[in-house]
């Protein structure tokens, strides 16, 4: 129903104007005018929304997260670095594991962690657009582009071999296909465990914490990956800037020892922290505030 609301739109407005135009030939052939004109109905602006890409995109605020997510070395030097990281905690945790004590396992998160999705970014680029866009995303999930992150088949493979179990928690949602979709990426990578009991994909929230929780009473889970602090605790779900960093700093400690976190440049929880919102939409407001999150310090010139 919702989704005829425009073309239902357009056709009242045809017939009104046909009405219109019968009533007006009607009152000249009669010399009279209707008694009572129909008022009206006033409408609210639409807010201006032209500051966003334009012509070849060159004005597109996504193109150096966006450039530095597909070129730089130093992009993919961090992901090898972080499964470099969890990988000594998990010879570690191999090495002195004692009989009777709990199985080892490791959580990790899947998009922007084990899996790249760069055609999309490129994909919104092209298309001169520069916030997310879910529906493109849902659209683009099922084309199977996804890439494996540098470094994560190897750090998998080596959970494996040294009898670590692998549990891949995400959020997604694609509709009804969208565990079929998750699994068939994990069978792209080329990922172990890819079954049933080791894949959990939420559809109606970003809380991964009771999931977490969960294999955590059977399992010691040596490290977390993600590439967002709330793939690791939902304490991090904070919508303040301010308050995000406190918290954050409040588990410090947690860093590169049971937390493993990678580079996002492009999206994630940290834009709900500027606008209220993982997913803003693209308007000329949301552009001002981004510029205003950019310039919390700022040199002055002088």
């Amino acid at each position: 129903m919702f989704s005829t609301v425009r073309g239902g739109h357009r056709i009242r407005t045809l017939t009104s104007l046909v009405v219109a135009g019968l009533l007006s030939t009607a009152c000249a052939q009669t010399g009279n005018l209707p008694s009572q004109p129909a008022a009206a109905v006033p409408t609210a602006a639409a807010k201006p929304n032209t500051l966003g890409p334009s012509g070849e995109g060159l004005n597109n605020q996504l193109i150096g997260a966006v450039a530095w997510k597909q070129t730089a070395a130093e992009y993919r030097a961090l992901y090898y670095q972080g499964f470099n990281i969890a990988r000594m905690h998990v010879e570690a945790a191999v090495k002195n594991r004692k009989p009777g004590d709990k199985p080892l396992a490791v959580i990790t998160d899947m998009d922007d962690t084990i899996l790249l999705p760069l055609a999309y970014w490129g994909y919104l680029i092209n298309q001169n657009q520069d916030f997310f866009n879910d529906p493109e995303w849902d659209k683009w999930i099922p084309r199977d582009q996804i890439v494996p992150s540098p470094g994560s088949r190897a750090f998998l493979q080596f959970c494996k071999d040294n009898g670590v179990e692998v549990f891949y928690v995400t959020s997604r949602d694609q509709d009804e296909h969208t565990y079929d979709y998750a699994m068939k990426h994990l069978k792209v990578l080329g990922a172990p465990y890819a079954d049933t009991d080791h894949l959990t994909v939420l559809r109606d929230t970003s809380n991964k914490q009771p999931r977490q929780d969960e294999i955590a009473k059977k399992f010691d889970v040596v490290v977390y990956l993600g590439d967002n602090l709330n793939d690791f605790r939902r304490k991090f779900y904070v919508k303040n800037v301010d308050e995000r960093m406190k918290v954050m700093e409040s588990e410090r400690d947690q860093f590169g020892r049971k937390f493993v976190l990678f580079p996002n440049p492009t999206d994630g929880h940290w834009l709900a922290a500027i606008f209220g919102d993982s997913e803003p939409p693209p308007t000329d407001d949301n552009r001002r505030l981004f510029k205003k999150a950019a310039t919390r310090t700022a040199w002055d010139g002088r």
